[in-house]
């Protein structure tokens, strides 16, 4: 049962609103990415199942009654047939209802620690399923690894081959509701974005992506107007290639040809701000570190 098991931050590179299903769902077509900052999960020893919120962030969800880390783990053990138990541990360093993902990254993240420490051995399409019922994240979520998502989540492809590349994360430390911004959208749907089956360099890439947008900006700049502020900053930050906002907000992202150069800039951002400079992931990701400003 040792070790952390990591979450990262997911990032959608673009998202395009594509449609809405009759049941009131909206169809999405997003790339979407991760970086190296994240949550981290731990399990340790113990008879009922329990929850103990750590990091930066922590305090924020301490208000939660049902935490998606716990409604994972009941999930996973209920199909199982087993008794759901252990001290779950989260390390929270992402802001909450920020756009990239923390919840649904921390879900399964939890899938995919428990599967293991459980020796379960469920096989990927029944982990996925289960996924799906916690969340239209989460199924993206479970392999932590650059994908094309489409559908309401469920429609998973491989995504361009990426390039080395720096992003860096900004949030103004301002919550912003998934379901709030879908709701003051406006305007027509988007048609799915054109790709490409690869890109050179971090400079060919953003080129490629800023053909592309992010259908709920508008919208959630009308709910939350520090978003604009933020995007505007991270534009005017020198070797920044593209910005743009992750998600239904409040994060925003910077390009960069590399890690080092969103490092870098980061730190030019206000303190009271949560960022994070660095470069993209997939597994195994390593430790945790970021410049999480503001208390």
């Amino acid at each position: 049962m040792a070790g952390w098991e990591a979450a990262p931050a997911k990032v959608n590179l673009y998202l395009h609103v594509t449609g809405r299903r009759a049941d009131g769902y909206h169809l999405l077509d997003s790339l979407v990415a991760f970086a190296g900052a994240g949550d981290r999960l731990r399990l340790e020893p113990a008879g009922a199942l329990s929850l103990a919120l750590e990091g930066s962030e922590g305090a924020t969800l301490a208000a939660e009654p049902d935490n998606l880390v716990l409604r994972a783990a009941r999930l996973l053990a209920e199909a199982a047939g087993i008794p759901a138990s252990g001290r779950l541990r989260l390390e929270k360093n992402l802001p909450v209802a920020s756009g990239i993902g923390g919840g649904s990254a921390d879900a399964a993240a939890a899938l995919r620690l428990l599967d293991r420490a459980w020796g379960l051995g469920t096989a990927p399409e029944a982990l996925a399923a289960l996924a799906a019922r916690l969340g239209a994240d989460v199924p993206v979520c479970l392999e932590c690894r650059a994908t094309r998502m489409q559908g309401v989540g469920e429609i998973l492809s491989a995504a361009p081959a990426m390039p080395e590349c720096g992003i860096l994360l900004a949030n103004p430390r301002l919550p912003l509701p998934t379901p709030a911004v879908f709701r003051a959208r406006r305007g027509d749907f988007t048609p799915p974005a054109v790709l490409p089956s690869g890109w050179a360099d971090a400079a060919a890439m953003a080129r490629s992506l800023a053909a592309c947008r992010n259908d709920l900006e508008e919208a959630a700049i009308s709910l939350c107007p520090p978003v604009a502020e933020v995007l505007a900053a991270l534009a005017a930050l020198p070797g920044c290639l593209l910005a743009r906002m992750s998600g239904s907000g409040a994060t925003c992202f910077a390009l960069f040809p590399d890690a080092g150069s969103a490092e870098s800039a980061a730190a030019i951002l206000p303190e009271a701000w949560w960022r994070w400079g660095g470069g993209f992931t997939n597994p195994p990701l390593p430790a945790y570190s970021a410049l999480a400003g503001g208390a």
